[in-house]
């Protein structure tokens, strides 16, 4: 038996979209308030964007830190580039650097 590859797995999905955040919970229900912060600090600069929920997706939750040598949750990928956890999410949303990298990703991705 074959076994996925959930690392080519975590790669197309960082591939295809232009932002994701691998977190725990989904959006609407985050799981945890680093997730949440993550997911508000999004909404406020008007971020469109995809998301994983490592809880079920145990497999992707394991490799994920591995793909992107960051051993923390949640992780935002911005044009298939590892931006951060929360707390850089959070200072990028303050200083505005956040909304300038959703939109040129947005914008790309159009």
């Amino acid at each position: 038996m074959n076994k996925p590859d959930f690392e080519a797995l975590i790669r197309k999905q960082i591939a295809d979209n232009a932002i994701i955040l691998y977190m725990k919970g989904v959006p609407e229900a985050p799981e945890c308030g680093f997730s949440a912060a993550a997911v508000k600090a999004l909404g406020a600069v008007g971020a469109e964007f995809a998301y994983v929920n490592i809880l079920a997706n145990p497999s992707i939750r394991e490799r994920l830190p591995k793909v992107s040598g960051w051993p923390t949750f949640p992780q935002l990928f911005i044009k298939g580039e590892l931006i951060g956890g929360s707390d850089i999410v959070v200072n990028m949303a303050a200083d505005g650097s956040l909304k300038t990298a959703v939109a040129e990703a947005q914008g790309a991705s159009a």
